[in-house]
C-alpha cells in the first residue's frame, strides 16, 4: 500500500527533479504522482531563462512569485512579477517562456499533468 503522507522540503526535493514536487512524472504509487496537477518549486539564478518557448500548450498554469523578480513572456505581453505574491495565470493555447530578472523563487501549479513538455538541456 502506498504511503498516504509525505513530508519534505521544497528546496531539497525540488533539486532532485528540476523543481518538480508533484505530477505524472513521479513514480506510480508515490503520493506525489498525479495526472491531475503538477507543482514546481522553481529556484532561478539571475539571468536564468527557459531554453525555448512552450508551444501548443494544453494545460492551465498559475505562477506565484515567492521572492525576486521574474518575467513571464506571453505572445501578446510580458508580465513582470516584482512583489512577493504577484502571480499570473494562463490557459490552454497560450504559448509562454520566462526569464529571471533577479535571483527568484516561484511556485508553479499546472493542470492537468500531461507528458511531453519537459525541456531537455542541450548537451555541450
Amino acid at each position: 500500500m502506498a504511503e498516504s503522507v509525505y513530508t519534505g522540503n521544497a528546496n531539497v526535493d525540488g533539486a532532485l527533479d528540476a523543481g518538480w514536487l508533484l505530477g505524472y512524472f513521479k513514480p506510480a504509487g508515490d503520493i506525489r504522482h498525479s495526472t491531475e496537477v503538477e507543482i514546481k518549486w522553481g529556484v532561478h539564478p539571475p539571468g536564468d531563462q527557459r531554453e525555448r518557448w512552450t508551444t501548443g500548450e494544453v494545460r492551465t498554469a498559475l505562477l506565484v512569485l515567492i521572492s525576486g523578480r521574474f518575467r513571464v513572456d506571453l505572445p501578446d505581453r510580458e508580465v513582470v512579477l516584482a512583489k512577493q505574491g504577484d502571480y499570473v495565470i494562463w490557459g490552454p493555447g497560450v504559448d509562454h517562456s520566462w526569464y529571471a530578472e533577479e535571483a527568484s523563487v516561484v511556485l508553479t501549479v499546472r493542470w492537468p499533468s500531461v507528458p511531453g513538455y519537459a525541456v531537455r538541456k542541450t548537451q555541450v
